[in-house]
């Protein structure tokens, strides 16, 4: 082994011999990815927290007055927060303007009557969900959101990943549903990465604070659409990298460019009272991508950005 290669963090020979058995590869150059969209796009953009239709709808008005396509909102405190007419109306706003509604499946540890998840070493509990009593209103909460013609749901439990699949393959499910894995399940390397795509996920939110290294190791494991937070919430780091989106969705690609507000109050679960920070909140970071796409402007790359309601876009059905 040469000095660079030590430098490098090549790593021992019995090491290497078991992932290329098993990854494929030990080692990995930073290049560009060749994968796309369905579309041929390199990029698409994600609202988060977007938790009622008032905030879905000054996120709509905000990206036309800043010229930015949103492909799709993200939701956390759960679709079991939000009424029937509540789900029929973000659906509604998301067939018209071909955005994809994705809502945070309700039930979780998080919420629930158990106490560990609440200790300090027990907060990577916060989005499973214990017991069949919990995996059942799961799957209730999805049921009822299909009603109203949602077609986009964040998982952050392994085993509802595995469950939903399965529904899916036998036809029990729309086969359309984009299955979102949450930032709560976020992997950190190309193994974990593979693992959530072969578990069903549509697209994979990982770390934000992973170097252009580690992004080129786990898209060389899976086409599956990469999401990132470009700006992270205080809970996930709180990272501020909208200027680098270039760099990101070269090497990410397809990516899912997702802004988050750092220094922003937590909403979920999010309610009536809170509901001018949530709109204040969602109006920031539809901004703050359109601060970011004015970097892309300033580069000499031109990353192809997704049309509204493109193929693979869980637009809801009305």
């Amino acid at each position: 082994m040469s000095n660079k290669n030590v430098v490098r963090g090549v790593g021992t020979p019995a090491g290497n011999h078991a992932l290329d058995a098993t990854v494929g590869f030990h080692s990995i150059e930073l290049s560009p990815s060749v994968a796309r969209f369905p579309d041929g796009a390199q990029m698409r953009v994600e609202i988060p927290s977007v938790e009622n239709p008032e905030a879905m709808a000054a996120v709509i008005e905000e990206a036309d007055r800043h010229g930015v396509i949103v492909h799709r909102v993200s939701q956390g405190s759960g679709a079991m927060l939000l009424s029937e007419k509540e789900l029929g109306e973000m659906a509604a706003m998301g067939s018209d303007r071909g955005i994809e509604v994705s809502l945070f499946v309700g039930p979780r540890e998080e919420f629930g009557t158990g106490g560990a998840v609440h200790a300090t070493e027990g907060r990577s509990m916060s989005g499973h969900l214990r017991g069949l009593h919990q995996l059942r209103y799961a799957l209730e909460d999805i049921h009822r959101a299909l009603e109203s013609g949602i077609r986009g749901f964040l998982v952050a439990d392994l085993g509802l990943l595995e469950v939903v699949n399965e529904l899916v393959l036998s036809n029990q499910l729309p086969s359309d549903i984009v299955w979102k894995a949450s930032a709560v399940l976020a992997p950190s390397n190309p193994a974990s990465f593979r693992q959530l795509a072969k578990l069903g996920a549509g697209t994979i939110n990982i770390p934000s604070d992973m170097t252009l290294m580690e992004i080129c190791e786990v898209r060389a494991v899976s086409e599956i659409p990469i999401d990132i937070y470009m700006e992270a919430p205080d809970a996930l780091g709180g990272m501020v990298r909208g200027h680098e989106i270039v760099e990101t969705v070269l090497v990410a690609s397809p990516l899912y460019a997702k802004y988050g507000l750092r220094n922003a109050r937590a909403v979920y679960p999010a309610g009536q009272h809170l509901s001018a920070d949530v709109v204040a909140n969602v109006r920031e970071k539809v901004r703050r991508a359109a601060i970011s796409i004015e970097w892309i402007k300033r580069s000499e790359s031109d990353p192809i950005i997704s049309l509204p309601g493109a193929k693979g876009i869980g637009v809801p059905l009305r």
